[in-house]
């Protein structure tokens, strides 16, 4: 499926809930594989929310590779990644097929005092990079693709890309809540 853009009114909309009981229809279901396969084809996108697949729903999905990217960015990667002496692009873990974990009608059910600025893009807004503000840490309770009641604390990257779904699902876009633009070779991944 094709990612909705900047200024498609559907990113600023607020997100309906979806009932309990849909989220096995195969509506829901096949929403939630066309976003996977969507964000799978992706080459800087971690996150992706039910609005950029054109549907004001409260979904969204992260994949796993937010997590590899807290990992390496605790060992001393730089997501702004690293070149080699011979001026190669260097990973700093193993590019693969990821899962995602999803998030239906999800809520904030904590955030840290402690906020964090960095740099952040959007697959909705092609090209613009800022540095935005978030919370470290965030705990979101919300349903999986199973319908089941999941909670799920995170922080730093992962913390950040659950907090740039989340204002999608209320039609709020980073270029909302960016302290300055930058010019820069995709910094953020989100």
């Amino acid at each position: 499926m094709a990612i909705v853009k900047e200024p498609d009114r559907v990113l600023r909309k607020k997100a309906a809930e979806v009932a309990l009981a849909d989220i096995k229809s195969s509506r829901i279901q096949k929403l939630l594989a066309a976003m996977r396969e969507t964000l799978s084809e992706t080459q800087d996108g971690v996150g992706l929310a039910a609005p950029q697949a054109g549907e004001s729903l409260r979904i969204f999905i992260v994949s796993e590779e937010a997590e590899e990217i807290d990992r390496a960015e605790k060992a001393g990667w730089q997501r702004r990644k690293r070149k080699t002496p011979e001026k190669k692009e260097q990973e700093p873990y193993e590019k693969r097929a990821w899962k995602y974990y999803v998030f239906i009608n999800p809520v904030v059910k904590k955030v840290s005092r402690k906020m964090l600025e960095d740099a952040e893009g959007c697959l909705s807004v092609p090209q613009k990079y800022g540095i935005v503000m978030r919370h470290e840490k965030i705990t979101v309770e919300a349903y999986n693709e199973c319908a089941k009641k999941i909670i799920r604390g995170s922080s730093r990257f992962f913390a950040r890309v659950m907090q740039h779904e989340l204002d999608h699902l209320e039609g709020t876009l980073f270029i909302d809540k960016v302290k300055q633009f930058i010019e820069a070779e995709k910094p953020g991944k989100n």
